[in-house]
C-alpha cells in the first residue's frame, strides 16, 4: 500500500473534522521551506534565484516548530533549496516527528547517503526524492551529469535502512511518455513506496521559460502516461488528482490547501507565487484575496497551472465533501487501469529530442 493506513486515517479524520465544523478554507499540507540554498541549479526552478546573502540564511528549528504549530496541518512537506544542506535539519525532523506530523523531506538525494545516519526510520518520516525521469532525462532536467546515479544510490541506501521513500517527478514540455512509463518500472523495482507527479509551474525567476506545459498539453501528456496503467505502479497521491491531470476531472484551485512558510514569513498566496508576505498564518488566511487566484480567476499567472500544490487539496476536499465524492475516490482507487486505445497509440509517436536547458547561474549555488 503506497500510503500507510495510519496516515490515511489521520488525514481523513482531520478533513472530516474541518467539513463537520463548516470550515471552508483549511490547510492540508504545510510547505515549510527552511532555506533556499541548493547544490543544484535546475533551469526550471525559480527557488534559488536569490542574492547570496539570502541563500546563506536558514530558518531555526524554533521558527519551524512555531510555523507548524500555528498552521495545524497534519502533513508537512519540507522543500527548498536542498533541505539536507540545513545544518539543523535532523533536529527539525525530530521535532516534527515528536509532534506526530507526517513529514515529506524533499531532496535531490545528492547528500542523502552521507546524511542518513542523522535520521531514524519512522512512519512519520518520508524521504521524497526528486527524480525527473530516466537517467538521461533526469540529468538534463537537473543540469548535472551523473546526478541520476547519485540519487539512485542514496535511494537504495534509504530503502535498505528501512526508511519510507517516495519519488517526486516534475514533467515539462518535451517529456517522452514512453520513457516516463519505463521510469515508473525502474522506481518500483528500486522499492519506493510510491511516486508523486506534477507538471512544472512557470516560475518568473526560472532561467528556462520555454519548456513549461500549457493545460491542454499537460492533459495530453498525462493521458498518455497514466492511461493503460500497470498494476505494479503505486502513486503517493490522490487518484482523483491523477484523473484531473489526465483531463477526466475539472477542479478549481485550492491555494490555501498547501500554504508556505519560509525565510520571509507566510507567502501569499501559495507555494508557487509571491504576492507578498505576512507574519502569521491567521493573517495569511484572512487577508489574502483568494478569489484573485486559480485558473477560474482570470489571473494570467494561474492560466496554465495544474500543479499538485494547488489542485491535490481540491481533489482531497472533493473526496470528503459528499457521499458522491467518497464514491468517486473509491472507484478511482479500485479501478486504476484506465484503458484507452488512443492513449496507447500516443506512446508510438516519435520521442521528443532532448534539448539542454539553459542556465544563467553557475551549477552549484550557495555552496
Amino acid at each position: 500500500m503506497p500510503i500507510p493506513i495510519s496516515q490515511m486515517w489521520t488525514v481523513a479524520t482531520y478533513v472530516l473534522k474541518q467539513q463537520l465544523t463548516g470550515r471552508k478554507q483549511y490547510p492540508l499540507v504545510l510547505m515549510l521551506e527552511p532555506l533556499f540554498r541548493c547544490n543544484l541549479a535546475c533551469a526550471g526552478c525559480g527557488k534559488i534565484q536569490y542574492p547570496a546573502h539570502i541563500l546563506k540564511r536558514h530558518l531555526s528549528p524554533e521558527e519551524c516548530f512555531h510555523a507548524v504549530d500555528e498552521c495545524g496541518a497534519p502533513m508537512v512537506s519540507i522543500p527548498g533549496g536542498e533541505p539536507l544542506m540545513h545544518p539543523q535539519i535532523a533536529e527539525i525532523v525530530a521535532g516534527l516527528v515528536a509532534r506526530k506530523k507526517y513529514i515529506y523531506l524533499c531532496t535531490n538525494a545528492l547528500l542523502l547517503k552521507e546524511k542518513l545516519d542523522r535520521f531514524k526510520p519512522s512512519k512519520y518520516l518520508t524521504f521524497s526524492i526528486h527524480m525527473d525521469g530516466q537517467k538521461e532525462h533526469h540529468d538534463f532536467s537537473v543540469c548535472r551529469e551523473g546526478g541520476y546515479e547519485i540519487a539512485v544510490e542514496g535511494l537504495r541506501e534509504a530503502v535498505k535502512r528501512g526508511f519510507r521513500v517516495t519519488t517526486n517527478t516534475t514533467l515539462f514540455d518535451g517529456a517522452d511518455p514512453k520513457s516516463v512509463r519505463a521510469f515508473f518500472d525502474e522506481m518500483m523495482e528500486l522499492g519506493v513506496e510510491g511516486m508523486m507527479l506534477s507538471p512544472g509551474y512557470s516560475y518568473d525567476k526560472a532561467p528556462d521559460q520555454t519548456h513549461f506545459l500549457g493545460k491542454e498539453r499537460t492533459r495530453r501528456l498525462f493521458r498518455a502516461i497514466l492511461s493503460n496503467r500497470k498494476s505494479t505502479w503505486a502513486f503517493n497521491q490522490s487518484q482523483l488528482f491523477l484523473e484531473y491531470l489526465m483531463g477526466k476531472r475539472d477542479y478549481a484551485c485550492t491555494p490555501w490547501g498547501m500554504p508556505t512558510y519560509n525565510l520571509f514569513g507566510w507567502q501569499k498566496p501559495c507555494y508557487l507565487m509571491q504576492d507578498g508576505y505576512v507574519d502569521t498564518f491567521a493573517e495569511l488566511m484572512e487577508s489574502t484575496e483568494w478569489h484573485r487566484y486559480g485558473t477560474e480567476s482570470g489571473n494570467p499567472k494561474c492560466a496554465n497551472c495544474m500543479v499538485h500544490s494547488g489542485y491535490e487539496a481540491s481533489a482531497v476536499n472533493h473526496t470528503f465533501s459528499s457521499f458522491r465524492g467518497l464514491l468517486s475516490a473509491a472507484k478511482a482507487t479500485l479501478f486504476t487501469r484506465h484503458r484507452d486505445a488512443a492513449a496507447l497509440k500516443m506512446l508510438d509517436e516519435p520521442a521528443p529530442q532532448l534539448v539542454q536547458l539553459t542556465l544563467n547561474e553557475k551549477e552549484e549555488v550557495g555552496v
